[in-house]
This record gives structure tokens, C-alpha cells and sequence, in this order.
């Protein structure tokens, strides 16, 4: 297994967007990758986008986005109503708010979902997201549910027990409406996590997977 980092950059910092269908995706896919590239970049410039979340939702997305982002040296957050399940019906819409949002930022690394995700409102995401950024590292996470659809992944971030006990409380801490989820809990988001660990020969058996379209060395 090749292990890979960040090389040098040029302009001080490092810009991250993350970018969400609902609230509590981010976190799902890859908050533990976000804790540690914050333990690892102190100065790290945050935007956490969340596409659909209205009411508690929006308060529960709010509540995560304080607590992931806390070591970030600065970070923009926004919590847009886009109607859930409904994406690509409006997506001229949300394709309009992607152009705004390119307009503002030009990170290092971009966090989405990923493009073969069963979902419709996730996949649509991933497709603005790669029509947006052209030229940009984007790592796409994966997001477990019903359907089944997980993929074989091709990029993995190690994360130590420490961090991945953290995100696991983080999930449970702020999104109580989940809770009556049957796949919302620990057992499943540490399974996810222990799985990913195995397939990179992480160092603590742990890691979030991603899948890497395109990176230029």
C-alpha cells in the first residue's frame, strides 16, 4: 500500500470544501478525515455546505458543523432548503447556487458524495460538484443506507481509535431524529470504519474510504 500526503502549497492555509445533500452526510462520509486534517492543518479555511435541511434538521446540522469544525482556523457554513428527495427536479436551482459558491471559493480539496451513490439527491450533488470544479482534488465518500450500494473504493484516509471514537460520538450527540434509524449507530458507523481499515492495512484498523477520479502527483 502507497502511502500518499498534501504536498507544499503555495498560498498559506488550506481550503476545504465539503459539500452535503442532507444534513448529517459530511459527517457520515467523512467526518473522521475532517478531524484529522484539522488536528493535522490548524489553519484550515472550512466551507461546510448542507443542501437540505430545514427546522430541527437544520438545527441538528448547525450543532455537528460547531462541533467537527472546531479547530478549523476559519470556516463558513451554510444550510440551504433545498426540498429532500427532489434534487433533480430543482436542479437548475441547485445548479445556480454551485456557480455562486465557485465564485467564492477555490479549495485544495474538495469532500462530496460520491457518484454512483444510489441516492438520487447524492448523486446529483456529485455531478455539480465535478461540473463546478474542474480542476480540483475531489474525493467522493461513501454514505451507508438501505440500498446496498456500496462500491469498491479506491483512496483511504487512516484514522487513529481516538478520532474514530470522536466522530462516532459527534453522529449520535447531534442527530438525535436518526436515532430511530435502524442503521443510525455506533455499531454501524464503527463497522464502516473497521471494514475500510482493513482493506488499507490501516495502522489502527481503522479508516474512511473515498473514491479519487482524477490526482495529479
Amino acid at each position: 500500500m502507497l502511502g500518499l500526503t498534501f504536498g507544499a502549497r503555495a498560498k498559506p492555509g488550506f481550503e476545504i470544501l465539503c459539500i452535503g445533500a442532507h444534513s448529517d452526510d459530511i459527517e457520515i462520509g467523512c467526518g473522521g478525515t475532517i478531524l484529522r486534517l484539522l488536528d493535522e492543518n490548524p489553519d484550515a479555511r472550512v466551507h461546510w455546505i448542507v443542501l437540505s435541511a430545514t427546522g430541527e434538521r437544520a438545527a441538528e446540522a448547525l450543532k455537528s458543523a460547531e462541533l467537527f469544525l472546531a479547530r478549523a482556523g476559519t470556516r463558513q457554513v451554510i444550510v440551504q432548503e433545498f426540498k429532500d428527495g427532489y434534487f433533480p427536479y430543482v436542479g437548475g436551482d441547485i445548479k445556480g447556487f454551485f456557480d455562486d459558491l465557485k465564485r467564492r471559493c477555490s479549495p485544495d480539496l474538495i469532500l462530496t458524495h460520491w457518484r454512483n451513490d444510489l441516492h438520487q439527491d447524492h448523486r446529483l450533488v456529485s455531478e455539480l460538484t465535478w461540473n463546478t470544479f474542474r480542476d480540483h482534488l475531489i474525493f467522493e465518500y461513501e454514505i451507508v443506507k438501505y440500498d446496498g450500494d456500496m462500491g469498491t473504493p479506491n483512496c483511504f484516509v487512516q484514522l487513529s481509535s481516538s478520532t474514530s471514537r470522536t466522530k462516532v460520538r459527534y453522529l449520535m450527540e447531534s442527530f438525535g431524529t436518526q436515532k430511530n434509524r435502524p442503521w443510525f449507530s455506533e455499531d454501524t458507523f464503527l463497522a464502516m470504519l473497521r471494514l475500510r481499515g482493513v482493506e488499507c492495512r490501516a495502522f489502527d484498523g481503522l479508516a474512511e474510504a473515498f473514491y479519487c477520479r482524477k490526482a495529479r502527483l
